[in-house]
């Protein structure tokens, strides 16, 4: 479904990404870890249209995305999730939602002034796809909830609930766990493996709890300093010598285990 083929991406004088080349499997769900500082979030804001890379590429289903805007691949099928989310924290979960489905008739004015049925039949269908979809996040509880007032693992939901009112082909899922309690965690990765299996939805996951990765991933890319170390299952990355040196020399405390 997407490659990275040979990106290259610094700043100054550091490399945050050195040659860099994977690709991700239609209906896989792709972890991709290393230690703090191996350029995953900075690979993910290339894929994503946050910034252009030095040099190299993005191939998804086919077709060079690479440098395309943020706005474009949301229309192609792209969805990009943050470490640290970025509701409308004075807007209702619901309206969270609401606002994403692109072209709806309310937004042009001609249709507003001179068809406002259709613009209302609109957005029933819209207001009750959001429903559908906080039902299956187990969210309706807070359905009118201002979003700023979740907590961190409900915004995570929240989020991956926008990604959802998209019905894109890819998410990428910048550390979901962050900040989540063991609760939340548990749903979420429910919620990831559903999407997965009954809605065929691709995911690819970057995230420092280990066994979040090996709960979800398969296969699981290591990056360390800007480039692929290896690639596999979770039990062959964690067998791998290279990748126990690989977070001793950064991160010792998010080592596989």
């Amino acid at each position: 479904m997407l490659t990275v083929d040979s990106i290259s991406k610094s700043f100054g004088g550091l490399t945050a990404v050195n040659n860099c080349s994977f690709t991700i499997e239609a209906h896989s769900i792709t972890g991709l870890i290393g230690p703090n500082g191996a350029g995953k979030t900075t690979i993910f804001n290339v894929i994503a249209g946050a910034m252009k890379p030095d040099t190299g590429g993005v191939q998804f289903q086919g077709r060079n995305i690479t440098g395309q805007p943020a706005h474009k691949l949301f229309h192609l099928g792209i969805m990009r999730t943050f470490q640290i989310p970025q509701e409308f924290f004075a807007m209702t979960v619901l309206e969270n939602l609401m606002v994403v489905p692109a072209a709806q008739s309310g937004e042009n004015l001609f249709y507003a002034l001179l068809s406002p049925g259709n613009v209302t039949v609109r957005e029933k269908e819209v207001r009750d796809r959001a429903v559908d979809v906080l039902d299956f996040l187990r969210l309706t509880h807070v359905i009118d909830e201002l979003a700023g007032n979740l907590s961190g693992g409900q915004k995570k939901l929240l989020e991956l609930g926008r990604a959802m009112m998209a019905d894109p082909d890819i998410i990428l899922l910048d550390e979901p766990g962050a900040g989540v309690n063991p609760t939340l965690l548990g749903d979420l990765a429910e919620m990831i493996e559903r999407l997965n299996k009954e809605r065929h939805y691709t995911f690819c996951i970057i995230e420092h709890n280990m066994d979040m990765i090996a709960r979800l991933c398969d296969p699981v890319i290591v990056m360390v300093e800007g480039a692929v170390l290896m690639q596999g299952d979770m039990n062959t990355v964690r067998a791998d010598p290279r990748v126990l040196d690989a977070y001793l020399g950064g991160d010792v405390h998010g080592a596989p285990n």
